[in-house]
């Protein structure tokens, strides 16, 4: 049980060189026996932070997984390095499930995944009993948090692991946590005396890019075609109705799209899933109950068709990007309507009021993040608890700075109309009497003689629908979430009617677009030379026949990293292909010879040439 141990399993089961970051030191506090509290964001390697442990010390390690739909591809990723892992739940037969409990019994698994449902039911507490555990690792651990955007309840009974199991090292994880929720964490989980590891948020290949949505999903399908024409991508949805539309549309595009949410069967979601992990260039369009969890490591885009309901859902739905740490967008197109409606869905929600003050308080953090004009990773950093960065030169505010424009007039016209017109209507009906307009509903309410009428000629519909969206979010203004979306003055509203305060606003533009590399085209998720294509192409083609022969994503083979490292180092020798990142000793045997008649073959033709 010494680091040498954990470094040499490193080395041989999982072919790479060196640790990361904070792995060593997490997985030398859990070897040798205490409790840690793991912060890392996605693509971070958390899960060799427990793997490890599972493996150098004697015993089962435990992973506590929330949804048992990802579990298969997690164990089908470890059985591909020769590891016995295996899952118990509600897919299995109880078969499947005693000949699992018989091998666990013997001390022949490895690693075992639960969900937290599962695992607290008397017979799987009974089955643990009589095993020894190497370590209970508790994934997704935000999942406890009762202000938390994946709140799961059965989360809070994992506290019994403390006092069952108090011999056992026990960890959290989770990739989304601020201050607050990580004291949730170790509380809820009795975890107070757990060291912390809590690793940098910043994800730097990802480019966070927001605007306001002009072409609804036009706009979406501009981003797509230019910069991810063949690539896999999350497409995220507020309503189940937008997921199916948005999906549909996407396949009439030619694209291949498939939807997810919490009212298709089962079946349905298991297999969209299957799909989007196992293919190539699959778009998933969801509500946000798709990617807890998802191992995807080379989806290069998520985009959101709606605001999400706090920077903690937008980080964790936006980290899905990237994983493999290479280029990804973050793309956000929203509008008024988002604020309206997920401010209805607050007040109507069945919670508490210190519950419901807590969610406004998240929406209005989002509305800052998504109206603000400064570096958008700086903020968000900041926000996580993380001061002190620099501008990235990476975010959409940052490549083109936004222009502002000082909007007391036009604040001051809009929040007197909402007055004059006795705070009852909505934004579209106070748009039409800023611009004049005499419809029979305006002339019946006598709004036409208002000294508002007509004052915001001059400024488009689209404009004022920035301006009031704004207002809105910055809460100089409310609207009826009860009624039918009436807008109300609040009483920030006071001094700015009153010219005490001036307001700069950002002007509106179309929604935002990375910028193009200077080849005019976007950037390739690994850096191959042109020369190298066919070597690439040759290599993806073997992993995915290999893939699709054992019934599992191209990724479990090898990773595109791993693939990239073998065009570059071109391996001819068992001993050479064994130096290349990823390849360890189990993988070396069952896939070396076929990888390296690959390399060979092309070194051969060049020879030739």
């Amino acid at each position: 049980m010494t680091h040498t141990d954990a470094v040499d399993v490193l080395n041989t089961i999982y072919g790479y060189d060196a640790f990361r970051g904070q792995q060593a030191d997490i997985i030398d506090t859990v070897i040798k026996g205490n409790d840690a509290l793991v912060l890392m964001p996605t693509g971070g390697g958390k899960s060799l932070c427990y793997q490890i442990p599972s493996l150098v010390r004697p015993g089962v390690g435990v992973v506590v997984s929330p949804l048992i739909a990802l579990m298969q591809d997690q164990v089908d990723a470890l059985r591909a390095l020769n590891l016995n892992a295996q899952f118990i739940n509600s897919t299995l037969d109880i078969d499947s499930i005693r000949a699992i409990e018989a091998d666990l019994r013997q001390g022949l698994v490895d690693i075992l995944y639960v969900a937290p449902e599962r695992l607290l039911m008397p017979a799987t507490l009974a089955l643990l009993d009589a095993l020894d555990i190497a370590v209970f690792a508790i994934d997704e651990a935000h999942c406890v948090s009762a202000w938390g955007h994946d709140f799961r309840p059965e989360y809070m009974g994992l506290s019994v692991l403390s006092d069952r199991y108090p011999d056992v090292p026990r960890m959290a994880l989770t990739a989304t946590a601020d201050r607050r929720t990580r004291e949730e964490i170790a509380k809820n989980l009795d975890l107070v005396s757990a060291q912390h590891f809590v690793s940098s948020f910043d994800r730097p290949n990802i480019r966070y890019l927001v605007g306001e949505s002009q072409g609804g999903r036009e706009d979406l399908w501009r981003f797509i075609k230019a910069f991810h024409p063949e690539d896999s991508g999350i497409v995220y949805c507020l309503s189940r109705k937008k997921v199916e539309d948005t999906a549909a549309w996407l396949e009439k595009k030619g694209r291949v799209a498939l939807p997810y949410h919490a009212r298709m069967s089962a079946q349905e979601r298991e297999h969209n899933q299957n799909r989007f992990l196992r293919e190539d260039n699959i778009i998933v369009v969801a509500t946000i109950a798709f990617g807890m969890g998802i191992d995807k490591p080379d989806v290069r885009f998520v985009a959101h068709l709606n605001l999400p309901k706090s920077v903690e859902a937008y980080y964790q739905e936006t980290g899905r990007a990237g994983r493999d740490g290479e280029p990804a967008n973050a793309w956000m197109s929203y509008g008024l309507q988002d604020v309206i409606t997920l401010r209805q869905m607050m007040q109507q929600s069945a919670a508490d009021d210190q519950h419901k003050r807590v969610e406004s308080h998240k929406l209005d953090a989002m509305l800052s993040l998504a109206e603000m004009t400064g570096c958008r990773r700086q903020w968000i950093l900041d926000y996580f608890d993380e001061p002190g960065s620099a501008p990235c030169g990476n975010c959409d505010n940052c490549l083109t700075p936004p222009e502002t424009y000082d909007a007391t007039e036009a604040a001051q016209k809009a929040m007197s109309c909402v007055y004059r017109t006795g705070q009852r209507f909505g934004v579209n009906y106070l748009i039409d009497v800023l611009h004049g307009k005499s419809s029979d509903r305006i002339v019946q309410f006598g709004h036409d003689q208002l000294s508002t009428h007509g004052i915001g000629a001059d400024i488009s519909a689209a404009d004022w629908r920035s301006v009031f969206r704004q207002l809105i979010a910055l809460n100089f203004l409310s609207v009826d979430l009860e009624g039918h979306g009436s807008v109300k003055l609040t009483e920030n509203a006071r001094p700015v009617l009153r010219g005490e305060t001036q307001l700069q606003f950002r002007r509106q533009l179309a929604t935002v677009k990375p910028k193009r590399e200077r080849s005019g085209r976007a950037r390739t998720p690994v850096s191959i030379a042109a020369g190298d294509q066919p070597l690439w192409n040759a290599l993806r083609a073997l992993r995915k026949d290999l893939a699709d022969e054992a019934g599992v994503p191209a990724y479990v083979v090898f990773t595109d990293a791993t693939l990239a490292d073998m065009v570059q180092k071109r391996p001819s020798s068992l001993e050479e292909m064994s130096m290349v990142s990823g390849v360890g000793d189990h993988k070396l045997e069952r896939y070396g010879l076929e990888f390296m008649a690959v390399v060979n073959e092309f070194e051969a033709e060049i020879d030739d040439a």
